[in-house]
């Protein structure tokens, strides 16, 4: 009788080659039934928090709850083949290759190649998840090419073993979850979605940063007290649907985290936020694009223009808008 095998632990020591040891593939497709196999992976505007958690077994965890967003997306294409290379397009992307070999170990399809295809619009180094995006997309394409879908806990191990760090996103915008990006497992479901907001998103730089490089923080117990107020105000926001509260849990997470990775102009985009009453102001906690959150609908629509004003006065004239439901606003990324 086959044993179902347990999701791989990132932190066992490196096999010479990325690979996960399963069992024979939990949901073995017969090999007649191969094709081509797509998904779409949607990105991340940043986190809404950012810190050091008590995962369930009192361990301190590093850990995310990340704001999706609409606007960009990658895209993956797998055509599967018993034998041969397996290649990827653009062929820099060496994460998305080594999860597309791990899926078909987990798949119980070792040795087997074929050809991936990723294109899509996330920015790189800007902290929207352009890494996790990849890995996802190609996990996922490459379990459709079999006919199946792996659970979100698989693929969570998956992507963190590929790229040593890894957003939520494949457990869907539906319910939040506070997730260990470098453990691959979820530390609280908060039992809902992120209440609604609508973004005004920015760069806070011209260029980027290469978040995979980026340390852990050595956070303070002073920090480690503050992140422990900041996720009850959370469970409280996600609990009530109160856009207001959730804009509070982000300006909190982006002030500690000034401390250790500071954004350009923090004080002015602070001070900008109370003048065009904002909700809060939400940032990539790795990475360089950062949002003034405002009240979902058309009523919050004169102080998104008059913060879109106070941020060409900052010299940052490029923005973009969108609203959390994963409805996008009209007016797209220039």
């Amino acid at each position: 009788m086959q044993q179902a095998a347990q999701p791989p632990d990132p932190g066992a020591p490196a096999a010479p080659r990325p690979r996960l040891a399963m069992a024979p593939a939990l949901y073995p497709p017969a090999p007649s039934a191969r094709r081509t196999g797509a998904a779409e992976v949607r990105a991340h505007h940043g986190e809404v928090v950012q810190g050091m958690f008590y995962a369930p077994d009192g361990t301190l965890e590093h850990g995310l709850v990340t704001l999706p967003c609409p606007l960009f997306a990658t895209r993956a294409r797998f055509r599967p083949t018993p034998t041969g290379p397996l290649t990827v397009e653009p062929g820099d992307r060496l994460r998305a290759r080594t999860a597309a070999r791990m899926t078909l170990d987990a798949l119980g399809r070792t040795g087997w190649g074929g050809s991936l295809r990723l294109e899509g619009s996330v920015p790189l180094r800007w902290g929207c998840g352009s890494s996790t995006t990849d890995v996802l997309s190609t996990i996922s394409a490459v379990a459709d090419a079999f006919g199946t879908v792996l659970p979100p806990e698989w693929v969570s191990r998956i992507s963190v073993a590929a790229e040593s760090a890894s957003d939520s996103l494949m457990h869907g915008p539906e319910r939040a979850v506070l997730f260990a990006q470098r453990r691959g497992c979820v530390l609280e479901d908060l039992g809902a979605p992120l209440p609604g907001t609508r973004v005004l998103g920015f760069n806070t730089e011209n260029g980027g940063v290469e978040t995979l490089t980026l340390p852990p923080c050595p956070y303070s117990a002073w920090e480690l007290e503050a992140f422990r107020a900041v996720r009850g105000l959370l469970r409280r926001a996600v609990a009530e649907q109160d856009p207001a509260l959730l804009g509070r849990v982000a300006t909190a997470s982006t002030v500690l985290m000034q401390r250790h990775r500071p954004k350009r102009a923090m004080p002015e985009l602070l001070r900008l936020a109370r003048e065009a009453r904002a909700l809060g102001v939400q940032v990539a906690h790795s990475g360089t694009v950062a949002g003034l959150l405002f009240e979902p609908g058309r009523q919050a629509a004169d102080r998104v223009e008059q913060a879109r004003d106070g941020l060409r006065r900052l010299g940052i004239d490029r923005s973009w808008e969108f609203t959390t439901d994963l409805a996008p606003h009209p007016e797209a990324l220039p």
